[in-house]
């Protein structure tokens, strides 16, 4: 059994990157289990929202509440799900605390990334799992390490978008970093909109949104923080949506993913670590 864990927000990326992956292990007849711990300012309805919004398929996601297997390896799509367990653990009731700590202490496989450098290793101390087998996009971490494994969206489970404009130009402002970037560049684009978790003016929209890449015409990119795979770059490419560049310089995920284009997902280098974790068990 493969348990995907997330820890993190409704329409974040790795939520959506863990939710394709189940369908694809599913469809390959590999057992995988979504087992999501709430953020808190969010709930269960809004997770499976986001899905519903987004997808064709459902998932039976586990709630906040699990007791593995030993036999059992889990699988975070961005190490990010590890620290932000550690990080935010005070958030959750005592109940949900052991269901975390029992959960990671089983081999675990985990996606290379650099947004948490010190914290990472923290968390992996606290929750001591039992292995684990690092996967990396050495494209974008050129000092990350484990197998090759590049972290691409499956369409195939995507609602078809509805052409409903509604914005000439959109920005994502679903942090506070991402906000401040794109706020300087309004008076550029007076006819913009920005996605965002709380709306609180008229041109915000409330994510998760339902048919998002359907109602704008061109994405405005403005990060100014390091991006290792910018979804709705991807889904620019897929649905021919014009991105405008407005950001320093910085050579980035989203660099990477323009040069080499969309590709169908591979999931091999899961699948070997899956069955590696396995045989030693």
């Amino acid at each position: 059994m493969i348990n995907i864990i997330v820890t993190g927000k409704p329409s974040d990326g790795l939520f959506l990157y863990s939710c394709e992956h189940y369908w694809r292990l599913e469809d390959l007849g590999i057992p995988a289990q979504l087992i999501v711990f709430t953020h808190r300012d969010f709930n269960e309805t809004d997770y499976l929202n986001s899905i519903k919004q987004k997808y064709i398929k459902t998932i039976p996601i586990i709630f906040n509440d699990y007791f593995p297997e030993l036999d059992e390896v889990n699988l975070i799509m961005g190490r990010s799900m590890l620290t932000l367990a550690y990080k935010q653990l005070s958030d959750h009731n005592k109940d949900k605390q052991f269901s975390m700590r029992l959960l990671f202490k089983n081999p675990l496989i985990s996606v290379y990334s650099e947004n948490h450098p010190v914290e990472y290793y923290d968390a992996l101390k606290f929750f001591n799992p039992e292995s684990v087998v690092d996967l990396c996009d050495h494209d974008v971490y050129l000092n990350g390490y484990g197998e090759h494994f590049e972290k691409y969206i499956h369409f195939d489970y995507y609602k078809e978008p509805i052409n409903d404009v509604k914005y000439e130009h959109l920005f994502l402002g679903t942090t506070t970093e991402y906000y401040n970037s794109s706020q300087r560049l309004f008076a550029k684009f007076p006819d913009y909109a920005i996605v965002v978790y709380k709306a609180t003016q008229p041109n915000h929209i409330q994510a998760p949104v339902e048919n998002l890449i359907g109602k704008f015409n061109k994405y405005v990119y403005v990060k100014q923080t390091f991006d290792p795979a910018p979804r709705i770059l991807q889904e620019c490419l897929q649905y021919k949506k014009e991105v405008i560049y407005e950001r320093p310089d910085l050579a980035d995920g989203g660099s990477v993913y323009r040069r080499r284009g969309l590709k169908t997902p591979d999931i091999n280098p899961i699948l070997g670590a899956y069955y590696g974790l396995q045989r030693t068990a």
